[in-house]
């Protein structure tokens, strides 16, 4: 009986090594390689996406910019007055959309780079702050919908939705809410064969993740990590990135197989350059980078 009494206490040992190990195992990053500072000096990093030539646009939405990095250029200037931009994403047809707070709209900039709503009043009233999306391989777009309150807003703004959701909304224009149950949704992304969904509810420090139902609506509610995250991104193994405190890398059965420490605390992430093997981060005044072994799976 006194050697039963041990028992959980070895299996606690034994899977924490496991553990351990299994991170070590994994090879993600290029050897020798260090995060490193693209450059710094902004007021709030976020919203990352990698153009087709592997070019990453990233927002400053306090300075209402989108900046633009490239491999061997470095950063430059996209656009300033962008509708205060937050999170981004190209379509398919290579026009940049954005969740766009400061009217609480959904917007994409075409090639003169001139903005034009695509999405605006959910039932007749105003979104909360539409804040971070991914568009499926079917061209519909999912977007998170919490309520950050923003300085720029005139007096008297408020949250207005009755719960900060989730949207989806189709090639058609039309819109449903998916997700109500989230204390506060922020970072989404999405597999490539457009049949899962990894939704962050920051503030209840949880990843979910959903099967992609054919008509857009969720199934399956799934628990995957136990963190928030203001931004996610997926490599070609299926590794799910995380950003909360650090750079959290999960596999594709939700278990932890590596932790990125980084100067600052990352906003979001994804893989850009030319091969789409260097892990972009964005994390409050400074950009980074960190060459890795895995590229982006898009």
């Amino acid at each position: 009986m006194k050697i039963l009494k041990f028992v959980p206490l070895l299996i606690t040992i034994v899977f924490f090594i496991d553990a351990m190990s299994s991170q070590t195992k994994i090879k993600l990053i290029k050897k020798n390689a260090q995060v490193e500072m693209i450059e710094t000096g902004f007021l709030f990093t976020e919203g990352p996406a990698v153009a087709k030539n592997g070019t990453v646009y990233f927002t400053d939405q306090p300075n209402d910019k989108i900046h633009m990095w490239d491999e061997k250029k470095g950063v430059s200037l996209y656009l300033e007055g962008t509708g205060r931009s937050n999170g981004l994403y190209f379509n398919y047809k290579g026009q940049l959309v954005a969740c766009a707070d400061e009217k609480n709209q959904l917007v994409y900039f075409d090639e003169n780079k001139k903005m034009h709503v695509i999405f605006q009043d959910f039932e007749g009233k105003h979104l909360n702050a539409p804040n971070d999306l991914w568009i499926a391989p079917n061209g519909i777009i999912y977007f998170t919908d919490p309520y950050y309150h923003r300085s720029w807003w005139q007096e008297g703004h408020k949250e207005i939705q009755e719960v900060p959701g989730v949207y989806v909304l189709n090639t058609e224009g039309h819109i449903k809410r998916v997700i109500s149950d989230f204390v506060k949704p922020n970072g989404i992304i999405g597999t490539p064969d457009g049949k899962t969904l990894y939704v962050a509810d920051i503030g209840g420090s949880k990843i979910w993740k959903y099967a992609i139902n054919k008509d857009g609506t969720l199934s399956d509610k799934t628990f995957f990590a136990p963190h928030g995250s203001d931004g996610m991104t997926i490599d070609t193994k299926g590794n799910v990135y995380l950003t909360s405190g650090k750079v959290w890398v999960y596999n594709p059965e939700g278990q932890l197989i590596k932790e990125i420490e980084t100067p600052e605390k990352p906003s979001n992430v994804c893989f850009g350059g030319k091969k789409r093997n260097v892990l972009f981060i964005t994390a409050r005044k400074s950009v980074y980078s960190l060459k890795m072994r895995v590229k982006n799976v898009y």
